[in-house]
């Protein structure tokens, strides 16, 4: 009974026939009452783990604990798709749109809250949650939870607070990559009861071939893997700078890219995001900003310029290649002098203790706070006016907050740009007689146009493409919505980009100012070792990459991929044929296909040795052999 109305909810809300692998035993598990651990890799399907049960009890609420701002609107605005009531709470939202949130919660409207963990910190939200109908606490990226994850968070410590409040309710935590040892630490630190579980799928994605290439030049070689490659692609790399001049020059090479990181306005990067998702745009040249919440299927080729810190990160992004199932690369391209880079940013994520103390106190200047002020106050701090006045670097500055965070003294809150909010406060009749211009009208008309469930909800909206469909500059569009919110027709919350420090502890003198060994020395050291796998999975070539991962999470060895650069090199050492016999091949091959071939084809059809097809194909082509018309090649005899 319990299976065929999960089936029918899925089917319902999501359009699909079953479950994937994990999926129907995770949800099972939590409908049970069990607390439950999910460890499913990126594209797994981990929303609906908890978006199916949270619809199939009969009634209650479902909370979401996630770390990003920008990922609970996603998720919301996916499920208000479908048909779906949710909510979100969180640090970025003004006082009329948190009101308007606990009033849909109060009155039954939101079967889904989303919230921040910051908000756990303060007892009066918990008191408040306490009177709601909770069913299932859900946490999300769940080794934040763990100091021995790659990426704690201190306010994760918080939501076991959530569990006192609601003790008997069960608590299904996912994420997509944990070691053992931080799978462990999530259910300890989330107080795991008897009889709890544990659902891993396997790390292994037999469909992406990952592939080391060592490169003098990366930039020359970014173009050379794309020339040689179809489809979709996204390239990693660790500075803004980088994406910029990347793009630029695949772009002047013929090569469709755009280029996207954290600093582009909330508008640049939902435009260059939607672009890239219709295949607009070929590639996207991204920081690890790109990424969370990306559910495009399609994605061909997975290239890092520069190496991500820890094997996490990297499976994680990689990961993104060939969700549909289908061919997929990823490459991590390799220089002599990576290896030493890697460590050096390890260091300097680790600054001196008296650098911290020093940066600490500056920031307590600035924010205004005197010795024992600021307990649990959140404050909005210009992030990059602070670094510019005292002559600091960025990566300098976010490293000794994220220590001092770590050691509970504050947190810094980097808010990714909020699009501008609406609602609309009046009935349908009184719109007939607003007494607004003419301008503010046209604008007025275009909202109900492009927008539903503006008279029940705060709806994001984007005035670049209202001043698009209006004909109205966007300084005009901007100025009819201040009139429409004075006239009270219309709650108008434009777009901000805003950081916030959040003073967990009140100020202390900096002298007093204690980073622990377990937050400094212990860290490092499990640093160190996330940064010594990765140049282990780099520069060690011995054995298959894909076991090589496969051991690092836990996970027993199977038999070599087959299909990494190393296993590919084992198998060409035994299958190595002569330049003269592949060409002699390639010839043959495309005499049987008077209608061409593509270059991607033919190194299909002679792997492993595609390079050697490839070299032969461009052997053809030079010598007037063949000829390439729109990447079609044919022997000249049948042009």
């Amino acid at each position: 009974m319990l299976r065929r109305k999960l089936e029918k909810i899925l089917k319902k809300y999501w359009g699909y026939d079953s479950f994937r692998p994990l999926q129907r035993d995770i949800i099972e598990s939590v409908m049970s009452g069990s607390d439950t651990l999910g460890l499913m890799p990126t594209g797994g399907g981990k929303s609906i783990t908890f978006q199916v049960p949270g619809m199939a009890f009969d009634s209650g609420l479902t909370i979401v604990v996630t770390p990003l701002i920008s990922l609970m609107k996603d998720q919301i605005d996916n499920l208000r798709q479908r048909g779906i009531k949710a909510v979100m709470l969180n640090s970025g939202m003004n006082t009329r749109e948190t009101r308007v949130a606990w009033e849909r919660l109060a009155n039954g409207k939101a079967r889904f809250l989303y919230i921040s963990p910051e908000k756990l910190r303060n007892p009066r939200f918990l008191d408040e949650l306490r009177r709601l109908p909770v069913r299932l606490i859900v946490v999300d990226e769940a080794h934040c939870i763990s100091q021995w994850g790659y990426d704690f968070r201190p306010s994760y410590l918080k939501i076991a607070g959530l569990r006192k409040v609601h003790p008997g309710v069960p608590v299904l935590a996912l994420t997509a990559t944990a070691t053992p040892v931080v799978a462990q630490d999530i259910m300890s630190r989330l107080e795991f009861r008897p009889g709890h579980k544990m659902f891993k799928m396997s790390f292994s994605r037999d469909n992406i071939s990952y592939l080391v290439r060592e490169s003098e030049n990366k930039m020359a070689d970014i173009l050379h893997i794309l020339s040689r490659t179809e489809g979709c692609a996204i390239v990693y790399v660790r500075s803004r700078r980088k994406t910029r001049e990347i793009a630029e020059f695949l772009s002047v090479s013929g090569i469709s890219a755009e280029y996207y990181h954290a600093g582009l306005t909330y508008e640049m990067k939902t435009e260059r995001q939607n672009r890239w998702q219709r295949n607009e745009t070929r590639v996207m040249i991204a920081t690890n900003a790109f990424g969370m919440g990306i559910d495009k299927p399609d994605v061909r080729l997975v290239v890092h310029s520069d190496f991500p810190p820890s094997l996490e990160e990297y499976y994680q992004e990689a990961g993104r290649a060939g969700r549909d199932g289908k061919t997929a690369y990823a490459v991590l391209l390799v220089s002599k002098n990576d290896k030493s880079t890697l460590r050096r940013k390890l260091t300097q994520t680790f600054p001196p203790r008296d650098e911290i103390r020093k940066i600490y106190e500056r920031a307590c200047n600035v924010m205004k706070l005197s010795i024992g002020e600021g307990y649990e106050q959140l404050i909005e701090f210009d992030f990059e006016l602070f670094c510019e006045t005292f002559h600091l670097q960025r990566q300098q500055v976010l490293a000794a907050f994220h220590l001092l965070s770590q050691a509970g003294y504050l947190d810094y809150i980097e808010e990714t740009e909020s699009s501008s909010r609406v609602m609309i406060c009046v009935d349908r009749e009184e719109l007939y007689h607003t007494g607004a211009s003419a301008t503010a009208d046209k604008v007025l008309a275009c909202l109900l146009r492009q927008y539903p469930g503006l008279f029940s909800d705060y709806v994001y909206i984007n005035e670049p493409k209202i001043s698009r469909e209006t004909g109205l500059d966007q300084e005009t569009v901007y100025n009819a919505l201040l009139e429409l919110n004075r006239r009270k027709i219309l709650i108008y919350v434009p777009r901000r980009r805003t950081p916030f420090i959040s003073v967990t502890t009140s100020r202390e003198e900096s002298r007093y100012v204690e980073i622990g060994r377990n937050i400094y020395e212990d860290r490092f050291e499990v640093m160190s070792q996330r940064v010594e796998a990765m140049i282990d999975y780099a520069y060690n070539d011995s054995n298959c990459r894909v076991n090589r991962m496969l051991h690092y999470f836990g996970e027993e060895e199977s038999k070599p991929c087959g299909h990494c650069d190393v296993c590919r090199r084992s198998t060409k050492s035994s299958a190595h044929v002569s330049k003269e016999e592949m060409l002699r091949k390639v010839w043959q091959y495309m005499q049987m296909m008077p209608a061409g071939v593509t270059q991607a084809i033919l190194e299909k059809r002679f792997a492993p040795n595609e390079r050697m097809a490839a070299d032969a194909l461009r052997y053809l082509v030079d010598e007037g052999f063949a000829v390439e018309s729109h990447s079609i090649y044919r022997l000249r005899e049948y042009t």
